[in-house]
């Protein structure tokens, strides 16, 4: 196996902690039933993948969800239940960044939307008082490749984008799907489980 020289970087579950139960429970009281079915960490609907992919915009987004909502939900109750999933971020992780960027050129890979995007890159902002991207040579976003993961397609287009090294690169990420798509690519790949943090990698 060769020496890592590059590391990847899942976000959600990661470097930043996510609840799918919150967001569930919220679209519940919107009166969405069987929300799991749309949206996991292991899989997402057509509505879904078109909103990580930038296929469809928020406005689209909202109004196909008040399909499913209550009479008279209004987009700003679908954003909040939306955002419902973002907890925070994990401050020893993102501190560990630092030091990993004296040894490794690192890049993250994340399966996301304009509306999480905006949001998560606020908090940070607030937490932090820098630029979220600031910690990475670059940032992949799902919505703006318009290209998602597990798809093969999706680890090889980040990989000839950077002119990286497959065999010489880490990624890290917390779902196995991700994981199994990672490995077609080529990767070196560490699944993160729920108890595990970056710091504890000895990376």
């Amino acid at each position: 196996m060769a020496p890592v020289k590059n590391i990847i970087f899942d976000l959600g579950g990661v470097l930043l902690n996510i609840d799918f139960k919150l967001t569930e429970e919220a679209f519940k009281q919107l009166g969405v039933t069987g929300f799991s079915d749309f949206y996991s960490k292991e899989a997402a609907n057509h509505l879904f993948e078109k909103l990580e992919t930038g296929d469809i915009s928020n406005e689209e987004f909202y109004a196909e969800m008040q399909q499913y909502c209550r009479p008279g939900t209004g987009f700003s109750e679908i954003q909040a239940a939306w955002n419902a999933i973002l907890v925070s971020f994990r401050k020893e992780s993102v501190t560990y960044l630092s030091t990993l960027k004296e040894r490794y050129d690192l890049y993250l890979l994340s399966n996301t939307n304009s509306i999480h995007h905006i949001k998560f890159s606020n908090f940070f902002r607030e937490d932090f008082d820098y630029e979220f991207d600031s910690n990475f040579i670059k940032a992949y976003y799902s919505h703006e490749m318009h290209q998602r993961k597990p798809y093969v397609e999706t680890y090889l287009y980040v990989l000839q984008n950077s002119g990286l090294d497959a065999a010489s690169t880490l990624f890290i990420d917390d779902a196995g799907v991700n994981i199994e798509g990672a490995k077609k690519a080529g990767l070196q790949t560490h699944l993160l489980l729920p108890d595990e943090r970056i710091e504890q990698l000895g990376l």
